[in-house]
């Protein structure tokens, strides 16, 4: 069997004051049908990264509404964690060619994972390029009566075509698939049912409750952080995706004339990204020693706590992106009220209405000059922290995001 991840049991009824009783009522309704059906969500990591955050959520909201939802991990070494890191930059274009060693490797992991994996479900969804071609291995094998369904997070608007083509085959065995916008769909795939579902962020987790300012001050002394100064933020994985080099350079720019700028770039090292130490070690070295850039992270002791603190200490929020599938940081700010300049890229285009709740940019200089109208204007970072907190709410909590899975679920089990 595969790991099973252990989740910590929520209610649904816990967000009706957040979220309403309109929504809440009709999650109820929708799962009528659902009840006893039995789930298993796949993906490669229980630590680190957006998918496993996600999951924390949906596995337990899903059992409180009578759903036997479980959440499991294929395994997996260190080389295959390469090579799929290495492929999901080729997804999201960056040119790096798909070697037959590599594709040997990747179907050898999944056809191990497959032959441990227990079909015994109404359900099986599976997160990602990763374990993808799990469902392939099990071919000629017993079907079980699971319906499968392929999750894909990832922006792969503009893949590499031989990375999409060799994936293609392998979603179009799946009875259903999720994309969060139909432009990731690199090239027309041949699955029965087929949903757009944009991800969420729970409001009650550690990460999106805003600790007290006793606490945040206490974090900011522990990290050398000067609160009483202002704050650039970026909260993302060391990737080469999230422009960490064009961030420094951005706050480079803007510092020139505001001397007391802070730029702190609060990452999580995931499991299966072993790129992101190189990353960080980019960054740190690119930083040239300032003391006003902080470079965080999980490895010294940044939790979902230190990180709300962050961003409601953050004067201004960034999420510098090249490429995002959604950006679930950028929710995280709009929530506790922050202004968000980010780029014009992926997901991020369902969140940042331009102007009004944040600003879109296209380049460095761009975002400097956002950040700096924003640094001059307090009011207009209120103002915008305001429209954000209210989009959120009505589009991108856990709640939304549970109902739109659960008439999904209900499409594939009944085709």
């Amino acid at each position: 069997m595969l790991p099973l991840v252990p989740v910590q049991p929520k209610h649904l009824d816990q967000y009706r004051g957040i979220a309403g009783d309109e929504v809440i009522d009709d999650i109820l309704a929708v799962a009528e049908d659902l009840k006893g059906v039995r789930i298993a969500h796949i993906n490669s990591t229980a630590h680190g990264g957006g998918v496993a955050e996600l999951l924390y959520t949906l596995v337990p909201l899903m059992s409180s509404i009578g759903l036997e939802a479980e959440w499991r991990i294929m395994q997996a070494d260190a080389d295959f964690f390469t090579i799929t890191k290495l492929y999901h930059n080729a997804l999201q274009g960056m040119e790096i060619p798909v070697t037959e060693e590599m594709r040997s490797k990747y179907l050898s992991v999944c056809e191990e994972n497959a032959s441990d994996c227990d079909q015994e479900y109404d359900l099986i969804v599976v997160h990602d390029p990763q374990p993808c071609a799990m469902l392939a291995a099990m071919e000629g094998k017993p079907a079980g009566k699971a319906k499968w369904i392929w999750r894909c997070h990832i922006d792969s608007t503009f893949a590499r075509d031989e990375a999409w083509e060799f994936l293609k085959p392998y979603i179009n065995l799946y009875d259903g698939a999720v994309f969060t916008m139909d432009d990731y769909i690199k090239s027309p795939i041949d699955v029965p049912c087929l949903a757009f579902i944009p991800p969420s962020i729970d409001p009650l987790s550690a990460k999106n409750i805003i600790p007290e300012k006793r606490v945040q001050s206490d974090i900011a002394n522990r990290y050398g952080i000067d609160e009483t100064r202002p704050i650039m933020l970026q909260v993302s994985r060391f990737d080469p995706w999230k422009d960490p080099l064009g961030l420094v350079d951005c706050y480079r720019e803007v510092k020139r004339d505001y001397r007391d700028l802070q730029l702190v770039y609060c990452a999580s090292m995931a499991d299966d990204d072993p790129e992101g130490w190189h990353y960080y070690e980019k960054t740190f070295h690119y930083s040239e020693g300032d003391p006003d850039i902080f470079l965080l992270s999980n490895q010294q002791g940044v939790g979902n706590v230190e990180v709300s603190a962050f961003q409601a200490m953050a004067t201004v929020v960034l999420q510098k992106s090249l490429r995002e599938g959604f950006g679930l940081t950028v929710a995280e700010a709009m929530w506790k009220r922050k202004p968000v300049v980010a780029g014009e890229v992926g997901g991020i285009l369902l969140q940042v209405d331009d102007g009004i709740n944040g600003f879109l940019v296209d380049d460095i200089g761009e975002a400097a000059v956002k950040v700096s109208l924003l640094l001059d204007s307090p009011a207009t970072a209120q103002r915008m922290g305001e429209a954000g907190h209210e989009k959120v709410r009505r589009n991108f909590l856990s709640t939304r995001q549970l109902l739109d899975y659960l008439r999904f679920f209900r499409i594939v089990l009944d085709s």
